[in-house]
Protein backbone atom coordinates (compact mmCIF):
# COMPACT_ATOMS: atom_id res chain seq x y z
CA UNK A 1 0.00 0.00 0.00
CA UNK A 2 1.34 3.73 -0.96
CA UNK A 3 1.84 5.70 1.54
CA UNK A 4 -0.72 9.03 0.99
CA UNK A 5 1.07 12.17 -0.69
CA UNK A 6 1.16 14.92 1.59
CA UNK A 7 -0.65 18.00 0.70
CA UNK A 8 0.85 20.21 -2.04
CA UNK A 9 0.70 22.99 0.53
CA UNK A 10 3.31 21.28 2.48
CA UNK A 11 5.43 20.08 -0.56
CA UNK A 12 5.63 23.84 -1.26
CA UNK A 13 6.18 25.09 1.97
CA UNK A 14 9.08 22.59 1.77
CA UNK A 15 10.43 23.97 -1.30
CA UNK A 16 9.77 27.41 0.11
CA UNK A 17 11.72 26.33 2.98
CA UNK A 18 14.59 25.09 0.37
CA UNK A 19 14.80 28.14 -1.50
CA UNK A 20 15.34 29.84 1.76
CA UNK A 21 18.31 27.94 2.96
CA UNK A 22 19.83 28.15 -0.06
CA UNK A 23 20.00 31.85 -0.23
CA UNK A 24 21.40 32.00 4.34
CA UNK A 25 20.54 35.61 3.86
CA UNK A 26 20.26 37.52 7.15
CA UNK A 27 17.78 40.21 7.15
CA UNK A 28 18.77 43.82 7.56
CA UNK A 29 16.48 45.25 9.62
CA UNK A 30 15.60 48.88 10.24
CA UNK A 31 13.80 51.27 12.62
CA UNK A 32 11.80 54.03 11.80
CA UNK A 33 11.15 56.09 14.81
CA UNK A 34 8.12 57.95 15.07
CA UNK A 35 8.80 61.80 13.65
CA UNK A 36 6.51 63.06 16.76
CA UNK A 37 7.35 60.31 19.24
CA UNK A 38 6.28 58.36 21.54
CA UNK A 39 5.21 55.70 19.42
CA UNK A 40 2.03 54.88 19.86
CA UNK A 41 1.97 51.61 17.54
CA UNK A 42 4.61 49.72 15.64
CA UNK A 43 4.64 48.58 11.96
CA UNK A 44 6.50 45.94 10.89
CA UNK A 45 7.48 45.35 7.24
CA UNK A 46 8.94 42.57 5.49
CA UNK A 47 10.40 43.89 1.76
CA UNK A 48 12.77 43.11 -1.06
CA UNK A 49 13.34 46.52 -1.35
CA UNK A 50 16.51 48.03 -0.07
CA UNK A 51 16.03 50.63 2.85
CA UNK A 52 17.50 53.13 1.68
CA UNK A 53 15.71 53.16 -1.24
CA UNK A 54 12.26 52.53 0.89
CA UNK A 55 12.87 55.95 2.98
CA UNK A 56 11.37 58.03 0.51
CA UNK A 57 7.76 55.82 1.24
CA UNK A 58 8.56 55.45 4.58
CA UNK A 59 8.76 59.31 5.88
CA UNK A 60 5.87 60.05 3.03
CA UNK A 61 3.57 57.80 5.08
CA UNK A 62 4.92 58.63 8.48
CA UNK A 63 4.15 62.36 7.87
CA UNK A 64 0.80 61.06 7.74
CA UNK A 65 1.26 59.09 10.88
CA UNK A 66 3.98 60.95 12.76
CA UNK A 67 3.17 58.38 16.34
CA UNK A 68 3.30 55.31 14.02
CA UNK A 69 7.04 53.48 14.51
CA UNK A 70 8.24 51.08 11.64
CA UNK A 71 10.42 48.21 11.99
CA UNK A 72 11.86 47.70 8.29
CA UNK A 73 13.62 43.97 7.42
CA UNK A 74 15.16 43.91 4.06
CA UNK A 75 15.32 40.12 2.68
CA UNK A 76 15.54 38.11 -0.15
CA UNK A 77 11.89 36.92 -1.42
CA UNK A 78 12.23 33.40 -0.41
CA UNK A 79 13.26 34.09 3.39
CA UNK A 80 10.88 36.46 3.30
CA UNK A 81 8.28 33.71 2.14
CA UNK A 82 9.75 30.74 4.04
CA UNK A 83 9.41 33.66 7.61
CA UNK A 84 5.85 33.90 7.03
CA UNK A 85 5.02 30.48 6.87
CA UNK A 86 7.33 29.14 9.50
CA UNK A 87 6.05 32.38 12.18
CA UNK A 88 2.17 31.81 11.24
CA UNK A 89 2.42 27.83 11.27
CA UNK A 90 4.51 28.35 14.87
CA UNK A 91 1.04 30.24 15.61
CA UNK A 92 3.02 33.27 16.26
CA UNK A 93 2.65 36.78 14.73
CA UNK A 94 4.17 37.98 11.45
CA UNK A 95 5.21 41.17 9.21
CA UNK A 96 1.82 43.37 8.90
CA UNK A 97 3.22 43.49 5.21
CA UNK A 98 4.73 42.14 2.79
CA UNK A 99 6.24 43.59 -0.37
CA UNK A 100 8.41 41.49 -2.44
CA UNK A 101 9.38 40.87 -6.00
CA UNK A 102 8.86 37.03 -5.68
CA UNK A 103 5.70 37.61 -7.58
CA UNK A 104 5.68 33.32 -7.47
CA UNK A 105 6.06 33.11 -3.71
CA UNK A 106 3.75 35.73 -2.52
CA UNK A 107 1.07 34.54 -4.83
CA UNK A 108 1.83 31.03 -3.22
CA UNK A 109 1.43 32.78 0.14
CA UNK A 110 -1.87 34.31 -1.06
CA UNK A 111 -3.13 31.37 -2.44
CA UNK A 112 -2.56 28.41 0.70
CA UNK A 113 -4.16 31.31 3.16
CA UNK A 114 -1.39 33.38 4.21
CA UNK A 115 -2.54 36.55 3.37
CA UNK A 116 -5.94 37.94 4.24
CA UNK A 117 -8.19 40.71 2.39
CA UNK A 118 -7.25 43.54 2.59
CA UNK A 119 -9.51 46.08 4.04
CA UNK A 120 -9.00 49.41 2.45
CA UNK A 121 -11.79 51.92 2.14
CA UNK A 122 -12.03 53.88 -1.53
CA UNK A 123 -9.69 51.44 -3.19
CA UNK A 124 -8.31 52.92 -5.98
CA UNK A 125 -9.45 51.29 -9.55
CA UNK A 126 -6.80 48.75 -10.14
CA UNK A 127 -6.55 47.18 -13.29
CA UNK A 128 -7.77 43.11 -13.14
CA UNK A 129 -4.02 41.90 -13.79
CA UNK A 130 -3.06 43.04 -11.20
CA UNK A 131 -5.17 42.07 -8.06
CA UNK A 132 -5.94 38.83 -6.78
CA UNK A 133 -8.67 38.44 -4.91
CA UNK A 134 -7.96 41.69 -3.08
CA UNK A 135 -5.27 39.92 -1.40
CA UNK A 136 -2.24 40.27 -3.40
CA UNK A 137 -1.74 43.15 -5.09
CA UNK A 138 1.27 43.93 -8.20
CA UNK A 139 2.66 47.67 -7.15
CA UNK A 140 5.15 48.24 -10.10
CA UNK A 141 5.75 47.26 -13.44
CA UNK A 142 9.25 46.48 -13.99
CA UNK A 143 11.40 45.41 -16.70
CA UNK A 144 14.10 42.94 -17.09
CA UNK A 145 17.07 44.92 -18.64
CA UNK A 146 20.93 44.75 -20.32
CA UNK A 147 23.18 46.42 -18.24
CA UNK A 148 26.47 47.25 -19.64
CA UNK A 149 29.93 49.24 -18.81
CA UNK A 150 29.53 51.68 -21.61
CA UNK A 151 33.54 52.37 -21.96
CA UNK A 152 33.41 48.74 -22.89
CA UNK A 153 30.80 48.76 -25.83
CA UNK A 154 31.36 52.05 -27.90
CA UNK A 155 30.09 50.95 -30.46
CA UNK A 156 26.65 49.94 -28.36
CA UNK A 157 25.72 46.99 -26.50
CA UNK A 158 24.11 43.78 -27.78
CA UNK A 159 20.32 45.11 -28.12
CA UNK A 160 18.53 40.91 -28.79
CA UNK A 161 19.12 37.89 -27.45
CA UNK A 162 20.68 36.58 -30.60
CA UNK A 163 23.32 40.05 -30.35
CA UNK A 164 24.29 38.58 -27.07
CA UNK A 165 25.29 35.35 -28.43
CA UNK A 166 26.75 36.56 -31.23
CA UNK A 167 28.55 38.78 -28.49
CA UNK A 168 30.05 36.11 -26.30
CA UNK A 169 30.90 34.22 -29.48
CA UNK A 170 33.38 36.69 -30.88
CA UNK A 171 34.39 39.29 -28.54
CA UNK A 172 37.95 38.30 -26.47
CA UNK A 173 36.32 39.94 -23.77
CA UNK A 174 34.22 37.22 -23.25
CA UNK A 175 36.35 34.17 -23.78
CA UNK A 176 36.34 33.10 -20.28
CA UNK A 177 37.03 36.20 -18.93
CA UNK A 178 33.86 35.85 -16.44
CA UNK A 179 33.05 39.51 -17.41
CA UNK A 180 28.81 38.72 -17.89
CA UNK A 181 26.87 38.15 -14.04
CA UNK A 182 23.71 37.59 -13.70
CA UNK A 183 21.04 36.44 -10.90
CA UNK A 184 21.98 33.00 -9.40
CA UNK A 185 18.78 31.53 -9.89
CA UNK A 186 18.84 29.20 -7.19
CA UNK A 187 19.37 31.87 -4.97
CA UNK A 188 16.94 34.46 -6.20
CA UNK A 189 13.40 34.39 -6.91
CA UNK A 190 13.06 37.05 -9.12
CA UNK A 191 16.27 35.69 -11.44
CA UNK A 192 14.72 31.91 -11.41
CA UNK A 193 11.25 33.78 -12.57
CA UNK A 194 13.02 35.86 -15.15
CA UNK A 195 14.76 32.60 -16.77
CA UNK A 196 11.43 30.45 -16.90
CA UNK A 197 9.93 33.21 -18.57
CA UNK A 198 12.52 33.22 -20.94
CA UNK A 199 12.44 29.74 -21.69
CA UNK A 200 8.65 30.38 -22.59
CA UNK A 201 9.66 32.99 -25.16
CA UNK A 202 13.13 31.92 -26.17
CA UNK A 203 13.74 28.39 -27.84
CA UNK A 204 17.92 29.16 -27.96
CA UNK A 205 17.86 30.27 -24.17
CA UNK A 206 19.79 27.23 -22.93
CA UNK A 207 22.42 27.88 -25.68
CA UNK A 208 22.73 31.19 -24.98
CA UNK A 209 22.92 29.82 -21.09
CA UNK A 210 26.20 27.68 -22.21
CA UNK A 211 27.83 30.78 -23.95
CA UNK A 212 27.82 32.29 -20.63
CA UNK A 213 29.00 29.72 -19.03
CA UNK A 214 31.66 29.37 -21.69
CA UNK A 215 32.51 32.94 -21.01
CA UNK A 216 33.08 32.04 -17.40
CA UNK A 217 29.47 33.66 -16.20
CA UNK A 218 29.60 35.03 -12.15
CA UNK A 219 26.35 34.81 -10.73
CA UNK A 220 24.84 36.85 -7.72
CA UNK A 221 21.95 36.96 -5.55
CA UNK A 222 20.79 40.55 -5.95
CA UNK A 223 20.89 43.21 -8.50
CA UNK A 224 22.80 45.42 -6.75
CA UNK A 225 25.70 43.09 -6.61
CA UNK A 226 25.53 42.42 -10.45
CA UNK A 227 24.94 46.26 -11.25
CA UNK A 228 27.86 47.68 -8.88
CA UNK A 229 30.17 45.16 -10.80
CA UNK A 230 29.02 46.59 -13.97
CA UNK A 231 29.27 50.13 -13.12
CA UNK A 232 33.17 49.91 -12.81
CA UNK A 233 34.19 47.55 -15.43
CA UNK A 234 34.88 44.43 -13.20
CA UNK A 235 31.71 42.85 -15.35
CA UNK A 236 31.17 44.05 -18.78
CA UNK A 237 27.34 43.18 -18.62
CA UNK A 238 24.65 41.91 -16.72
CA UNK A 239 22.00 39.91 -17.72
CA UNK A 240 18.37 40.14 -16.80
CA UNK A 241 18.39 42.69 -14.45
CA UNK A 242 15.82 44.34 -12.36
CA UNK A 243 15.46 47.72 -14.74
CA UNK A 244 14.47 49.94 -11.84
CA UNK A 245 17.65 49.18 -10.28
CA UNK A 246 19.63 49.91 -13.64
CA UNK A 247 17.66 53.14 -13.93
CA UNK A 248 18.31 54.64 -10.20
CA UNK A 249 21.84 53.30 -10.32
CA UNK A 250 22.86 55.07 -14.06
CA UNK A 251 21.83 58.36 -12.26
CA UNK A 252 24.75 57.54 -10.15
CA UNK A 253 27.05 56.40 -12.31
CA UNK A 254 28.15 57.42 -15.23
CA UNK A 255 29.60 54.62 -16.96
CA UNK A 256 26.82 52.59 -16.69
CA UNK A 257 24.09 51.93 -18.98
CA UNK A 258 20.64 49.88 -19.71
CA UNK A 259 19.17 48.10 -22.46
CA UNK A 260 15.36 46.86 -22.75
CA UNK A 261 16.39 43.59 -25.40
CA UNK A 262 14.35 44.36 -28.42
CA UNK A 263 13.24 40.55 -29.40
CA UNK A 264 10.93 40.78 -26.03
CA UNK A 265 11.16 42.14 -22.82
CA UNK A 266 9.32 39.99 -19.36
CA UNK A 267 8.16 42.42 -17.25
CA UNK A 268 7.61 41.77 -13.18
CA UNK A 269 6.03 42.78 -10.62
CA UNK A 270 6.93 43.59 -6.59
CA UNK A 271 3.67 42.57 -5.10
CA UNK A 272 1.84 43.28 -1.67
CA UNK A 273 0.07 42.01 0.91
CA UNK A 274 -1.24 41.27 4.32
CA UNK A 275 -0.54 38.19 6.11
CA UNK A 276 -3.06 36.36 8.20
CA UNK A 277 -1.00 35.87 10.96
CA UNK A 278 0.09 39.83 11.12
CA UNK A 279 0.06 41.68 14.47
CA UNK A 280 -1.28 45.07 12.95
CA UNK A 281 -3.19 44.60 9.51
CA UNK A 282 -4.80 47.39 10.13
CA UNK A 283 -1.39 49.51 9.69
CA UNK A 284 -0.59 46.88 7.27
CA UNK A 285 -3.58 47.55 4.94
CA UNK A 286 -3.57 51.45 5.59
CA UNK A 287 0.72 51.08 4.41
CA UNK A 288 -0.83 49.44 0.87
CA UNK A 289 -3.43 51.97 0.67
CA UNK A 290 -0.88 54.48 0.98
CA UNK A 291 1.84 52.43 -1.76
CA UNK A 292 -2.00 52.02 -3.98
CA UNK A 293 -2.33 55.89 -3.65
CA UNK A 294 -1.46 58.88 -5.95
CA UNK A 295 0.74 59.92 -3.79
CA UNK A 296 2.24 56.57 -3.04
CA UNK A 297 2.75 55.72 -6.41
CA UNK A 298 4.45 59.10 -7.47
CA UNK A 299 7.30 58.32 -5.00
CA UNK A 300 7.66 55.13 -6.61
CA UNK A 301 7.90 56.19 -9.74
CA UNK A 302 9.54 59.51 -9.57
CA UNK A 303 11.81 58.93 -6.93
CA UNK A 304 12.70 55.56 -7.10
CA UNK A 305 12.65 54.89 -10.57
CA UNK A 306 9.71 51.94 -9.45
CA UNK A 307 7.57 52.67 -12.82
CA UNK A 308 3.71 52.40 -11.59
CA UNK A 309 0.74 51.02 -11.76
CA UNK A 310 -1.84 53.74 -10.96
CA UNK A 311 -3.50 55.31 -13.81
CA UNK A 312 -2.98 58.43 -12.41
CA UNK A 313 0.30 58.73 -12.50
CA UNK A 314 0.89 60.85 -15.28
CA UNK A 315 4.80 61.44 -15.15
CA UNK A 316 8.16 59.17 -14.40
CA UNK A 317 7.89 55.37 -15.32
CA UNK A 318 5.20 54.28 -15.35
CA UNK A 319 2.97 51.26 -17.38
CA UNK A 320 1.66 53.68 -19.44
CA UNK A 321 5.14 55.48 -20.60
CA UNK A 322 6.67 51.93 -20.94
CA UNK A 323 4.00 50.30 -22.53
CA UNK A 324 3.75 53.62 -25.34
CA UNK A 325 7.48 53.37 -25.87
CA UNK A 326 8.24 49.44 -26.26
CA UNK A 327 4.15 48.23 -27.11
CA UNK A 328 4.38 44.58 -28.64
CA UNK A 329 7.73 43.37 -27.41
CA UNK A 330 6.55 43.61 -23.52
CA UNK A 331 5.95 40.18 -21.64
CA UNK A 332 4.21 41.27 -18.47
CA UNK A 333 3.21 38.86 -15.72
CA UNK A 334 0.06 38.77 -14.44
CA UNK A 335 -0.57 38.54 -10.33
CA UNK A 336 -2.64 34.98 -10.84
CA UNK A 337 -2.49 31.35 -9.54
CA UNK A 338 -0.42 30.86 -13.47
CA UNK A 339 2.41 31.74 -11.35
CA UNK A 340 2.29 28.75 -8.66
CA UNK A 341 3.70 26.50 -11.84
CA UNK A 342 7.03 27.93 -11.50
CA UNK A 343 6.97 26.44 -7.75
CA UNK A 344 6.30 22.85 -8.88
CA UNK A 345 9.06 21.14 -7.77
CA UNK A 346 8.87 18.79 -11.33
CA UNK A 347 9.32 22.12 -13.72
CA UNK A 348 12.07 23.71 -10.67
CA UNK A 349 14.20 20.69 -11.07
CA UNK A 350 14.12 20.51 -14.54
CA UNK A 351 15.00 24.31 -15.03
CA UNK A 352 17.62 23.65 -12.28
CA UNK A 353 18.62 20.76 -14.17
CA UNK A 354 19.09 22.39 -17.02
CA UNK A 355 21.04 25.63 -15.50
CA UNK A 356 23.61 23.25 -14.03
CA UNK A 357 23.73 21.59 -17.09
CA UNK A 358 24.50 24.78 -18.89
CA UNK A 359 26.81 26.00 -16.80
CA UNK A 360 28.79 23.33 -16.22
CA UNK A 361 27.43 22.96 -12.50
CA UNK A 362 28.10 19.92 -10.99
CA UNK A 363 24.48 18.13 -9.96
CA UNK A 364 23.32 19.02 -6.25
CA UNK A 365 21.32 15.62 -4.39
Amino acid sequence: MKAPRPPFHAIAALLIGLIALSGMARAEVVVFDAPQPPATANLVIYSTLDAPRAAPLVAAFQAQNPRLRITYEDMLAADIAARVLRETDAGQQTADFVFSSGMDLQIKLANDGYGQRAQIANMPDWPDWANWQDTAFALTFEPAVLVYHQPSFPDGPPKSRLELMQWLRASPAAKGMGKIGTYDIEASAVGYLYLARDSEHFADIWSLVSLMGAAGVQVFPTSQDIIARVSDGRLSLGYNILGSYAAEQARLYPDLGFVLLRDFTVVVSRVGLVPRAAARPDLGAAFLAFLMGAEGQTIMSQRLNLPAISPEVQEGASVRSITADMGAQLRPVAVSPGLLAYLDQAKRRRILAKWREALGIAAQN
